[in-house]
């Protein structure tokens, strides 16, 4: 609403437009957002609106009609398995360059991301109260302001457990066993927790938004030092949680299932991965198809070859080789 009020104005809410709205979307044409940003700003806005309806405050939503810039479809990256693995060899080697008591466990987030789908946010604000060890599971819960935690709500949905397997819960035990005692949250590194703890939090200069976007400093920066190191072509961490989900279909998991453990609220985000995997299903049967057609082509070219020469050598009275004995065959 402040980049929208920026646009138009800070008018009187009943005196908005639509033409207040086609306004806004060139601002942000102009500004250089794309079109998928412009139309999720928008549906935010929108919604809004629709509440004023909902409670007698307007009598119709004014962006209602409002034409959504269309954007074309994005394709689903993810990280072949390959590349997962070179990414986890490249970040336990990085992992092991640096300070753990201000860097990052790499190797950790990394796997415990690719096993669980868990967004960067949820995995930064994860505590240890959150990890069942005996359970093998990990949870992802809101978090509320106290002196130990800082206040943090979940995107979209509301809070879900997640299975871990043997050997994350194994690193996880000894991650946590080669921490300090009383750091609750366990990607955090210490300095970093400290330094929210005692200097920024105390000067009123921790927000909820930095709670989502600053809990670790120079994180982007660290994991496209880990891609390059692993060869592997840039993209984002997020790419992680795309990875995992598109590899929980193509483990044969329906719909609802990976809507559930992603958490995604809406049923349209989860069917596009859906999709996606199915397309490369389709995809990878076109190349089996391909391969078994060639070796019948190649089989049946064999056959082809030889039934052409016999026909061949009928035509020129050729004999076969064993008849050669009775005088009558050429050479």
């Amino acid at each position: 609403m402040k980049d929208f009020i920026g646009t138009i104005g800070n008018i009187d809410f009943c005196r908005v437009t639509l033409a207040h709205g086609e306004l806004y979307i060139q601002t942000c044409l102009d500004r250089g957002n794309s079109k998928a940003t412009i139309a999720k700003k928008l549906r935010h806005i929108k919604r809004l609106f629709t509440l004023a309806v909902n409670r007698k405050q307007l009598d119709e939503n004014p962006l209602q009609y409002i034409v959504m810039p269309k954007a074309s479809k994005k394709k689903i990256n993810i990280y072949s398995d390959a590349q997962c693995r070179r990414i986890e060899k490249a970040a336990q080697e990085y992992t092991l360059e640096w300070n753990p008591e201000k860097s990052v466990k790499w190797d950790l987030i990394i796997t415990v991301a690719l096993a669980t789908a868990m967004r960067r946010a949820e995995l930064l604000n994860c505590t240890w109260a959150d990890v069942e060890f005996d359970a093998q599971t990990i949870e992802v819960n809101p978090k509320k302001n106290t002196k130990d935690t800082w206040e943090w709500l979940i995107k979209d949905a509301d809070q879900r457990i997640l299975p871990l397997t043997e050997e994350i819960v194994q690193m996880l035990v000894d991650h946590q066993a080669q921490q300090p005692e009383g750091y609750p949250y366990v990607f955090v590194p210490p300095a970093r927790y400290d330094y929210i703890q005692n200097v920024l939090r105390p000067k009123g200069k921790w927000t909820l938004s930095d709670s989502r976007l600053k809990v670790v400093n120079n994180f982007k920066r660290s994991f496209d030092k880990i891609l390059i190191r692993a060869a592997v072509k840039m993209r984002t961490f997020h790419d992680i949680r795309r990875t995992a989900i598109s590899m929980w279909f193509a483990n044969g998991m329906s719909e609802y299932d990976v809507m559930t453990l992603a958490g995604h609220s809406t049923f349209a985000t989860t069917h596009k991965f859906y999709l996606a995997v199915a397309d490369d299903l389709i995809h990878r049967a076109r190349v089996a198809t391909a391969q078994g057609l060639r070796q019948k082509l190649v089989h049946f070219g064999a056959h082809s070859i030889f039934d052409h020469q016999q026909k061949k050598a009928s035509s020129h009275n050729y004999l076969p080789q064993n008849d050669l004995s009775n005088g009558q065959g050429r050479n």
